[in-house]
């Protein structure tokens, strides 16, 4: 879990390896956010959370083995607290609708320029690390939040 000093650890899940490590690699560029695993399936992502616990985690819903919305659904069993972000190049589809029943706390289209992409999903990590931690740290998080570079939407 994040500490105040510790970046926020995020899990990175694509069956496509071009899209995984281009995700995981822009998120490595954020100084105050790191990949701690990947994983290209839904049984992997399953086990992948169990193993590093990650802060967040970037789920594509088109997966083999296990598809997003299963992997969704088994980590909420084990995790009812994990954050799951939705990555999907679909806006209004079905499968949204069944991500965000399934436990996603939200998603995020493929489509908008990665500095976007970054920029929402620190929010969401920042904005949930507030509430686990109380509102004694809150001037810090102001603080962290106004000097994150803006999006470039």
């Amino acid at each position: 879990m994040t500490t105040a000093s510790s970046p926020i650890r995020l899990l990175c899940v694509d069956d496509h390896r071009l899209v995984r490590k281009g995700v995981a690699r822009l998120i490595d560029l954020e100084p105050d956010m790191k990949v701690v695993a990947e994983a290209s399936n839904g049984a992997e992502a399953v086990t992948q959370f169990k193993r590093h616990a990650p802060d967040v985690t970037l789920m594509d819903l088109e997966l083999p083995r296990m598809d997003g919305i299963q992997a969704i659904a088994a980590i909420r069993k084990e995790r009812p607290d994990a954050r799951i972000i939705v990555l999907t190049m679909y806006h209004g589809d079905e499968d949204i609708h069944r991500a965000l029943q399934a436990g996603a706390a939200a998603y995020l289209l493929n489509l908008r320029p990665a500095g976007a992409q970054m920029r929402a999903a620190n929010e969401y990590a920042l904005e949930r690390w507030i509430a686990a931690r109380g509102t004694q740290q809150s001037q810090q998080l102001d603080e962290v939040m106004a000097a994150a570079p803006a999006a470039k939407d």
